[in-house]
């Protein structure tokens, strides 16, 4: 009597389904991976004439309709290269670490990176501008509970007053604070605002001080501006999260050393 299932006396239906499952499973991989290298591929190998592309190859373009703003294209026809990077390899081999030849903090090396992202800031559903200062922003406020960072002295890594919170900057999509903007030294006398990123700061009480652990005060004089005074556009932003996130190892020279 012929099993069940059985079409042959070498394959059935239970074999026929798992090789499906395998060559489904193994698609799924192919496309995930090669959907993955639309942005940050082709890798950079050394040779302009030969970039690092994976072991699969990479996707077509593919044209994404924003909802506010110009098309954008992924992955896109030109690569990312249009600032030079102030650092060289420790070594001859890739993917050796960089050392930087400047400041890196200013020049975005290694952790205080960021990408090039649209000149723009950001929206809201509704077409409002994202991120602003609660001065603008009268549909938000702070919660009753919470400290009002606005007066504090900014106390950096060294233990220094850096500057002094003058307002702070609010997420109307999210309605969090994103930023405290503070009013620091500029080079050359008199003083300047910059945003420091609400993340990169603790305060304890009521009363503070606002606390910075990745750089220095006197650091703070050349944290990236905005271009506008009550605007933050998208490559801004990112430039200013770069900077302080490259102070965790940039800010004093102790912090490039080993532990041991």
């Amino acid at each position: 009597m012929k099993p069940i299932g059985e079409i042959t006396q070498y394959i059935d239906v239970a074999q026929i389904v798992l090789y499906m499952f395998w060559i489904f499973f193994g698609s799924l991989v192919i496309y995930l991976n090669r959907e993955s290298k639309r942005e940050g591929y082709p890798l950079d190998s050394g040779n302009p004439n030969d970039p690092d592309i994976g072991l699969v190859s990479m996707p077509e373009p593919k044209t994404f309709l924003m909802p506010h703003g110009d098309p954008i294209v992924q992955p896109h026809p030109s690569r990312d290269d249009r600032r030079p990077v102030a650092a060289r390899p420790m070594g001859p081999w890739m993917g050796a670490p960089l050392i930087p030849t400047g400041n890196p903090l200013v020049d975005g090396v290694g952790p205080a990176a960021w990408a090039e992202r649209h000149p723009e800031p950001e929206l809201t559903l509704d077409g409002r501008i994202k991120v602003v200062p609660l001065r603008i922003a009268k549909d938000v406020w702070l919660e009753s509970r919470s400290p009002d960072a606005r007066g504090m002295p900014v106390v950096a890594a060294d233990g220094e007053i850096a500057g002094t919170v003058k307002d702070i900057w609010v997420d109307r999509s999210e309605t969090m604070v994103r930023y405290y903007e503070v009013e620091v030294p500029a080079h050359g006398g008199g003083t300047r605002h910059v945003l420091l990123p609400s993340n990169c700061t603790t305060i304890r009480g009521r009363t503070g001080p606002v606390r910075v652990v990745s750089i220095t005060a006197a650091q703070f004089s050349d944290v990236p501006a905005t271009a506008h005074p009550e605007q933050v556009t998208c490559r801004e932003e990112d430039r200013i999260m770069g900077y302080y996130a490259g102070g965790y190892l940039y800010a004093t020279p102790s912090r490039q050393e080993p532990l041991l």
